[in-house]
């Protein structure tokens, strides 16, 4: 009798435990801006007049033009491209092989850890919405329509996760970290990284990496300073 009720407890906790944990990723799943499939559409959402960020309600950026055009002859060689972002000075390079094409001022993780290591871009949205943080302690975002999304994962960092690379229209305080794990960026300069940086669009302005075209690597290193 008595293994009988010692084993009900070890079974009732195991269980209890792997139902907080489902419930607990359900909920992230459901928080990230990057796992709903109609925020993979790539498409502007032109009814969502609101956003939060921070405590403070503000206007969603407007329907931006397309630049592919004027961007292209940026990319005008064959090397292999790579992403760095060193979290110590708050800066992205952009590589052509040994040659810099980019270097910008960033925003990293603050609410919430920006992961290091290597990565690679496996889709690019022109706009996603994206929610998340915590209402109780003031962290809660709704950010629709956020440009230039190029979101990044690897082995340790799964997809569903949502950690990426895109354009901010809801501060301007680069240089300093300011988000939530995600890596903010000028629009303008997000502009110019997402056209450059594989997979290659194709003529379309959102697409998923394939093996055929497969996403520009990302490096992450150092250590975020404390604002």
């Amino acid at each position: 009798m008595r293994f009988w009720k010692y084993f009900s407890a070890i079974l009732f906790t195991t269980l209890f435990s792997l139902y907080l944990f489902v419930s607990c990723q359900l909920k992230l799943l459901n928080q990230k801006g990057s796992w709903g499939r109609e925020n993979l559409t790539g498409q502007f959402v032109s009814s969502e007049n609101k956003a939060l960020f921070n405590g403070r309600v503000i206007k969603p950026a407007p329907l931006l033009a397309e630049k592919e055009s004027v961007l292209k002859v940026l990319g005008g060689n064959n090397q292999p491209k790579r992403i760095e972002i060193d979290l110590n000075s708050q800066r992205l390079y952009a590589y052509e092989g040994g040659r810099q094409v980019f270097n910008f001022l960033i925003s990293s993780g603050k609410w919430g850890r920006t992961p290091i290591g290597s990565f690679q871009i496996w889709i690019k949205l022109r706009y996603t919405k994206m929610e998340g943080g915590s209402k109780v302690l003031n962290t809660y975002y709704y950010l629709p329509n956020v440009p230039y999304v190029m979101f990044f994962y690897n082995e340790q960092i799964p997809k569903w996760r949502g950690f990426g690379i895109h354009g901010t229209y809801w501060h301007n305080n680069f240089g300093h970290t300011m988000s939530h794990g995600c890596i903010n960026m000028k629009t303008e300069e997000a502009a110019l990284l997402y056209y450059w940086a594989n997979p290659e669009l194709k003529g379309r302005s959102s697409i998923l990496a394939s093996k055929d075209n497969p996403g520009t690597q990302i490096i992450i290193y150092g250590k975020a300073p404390a604002n």
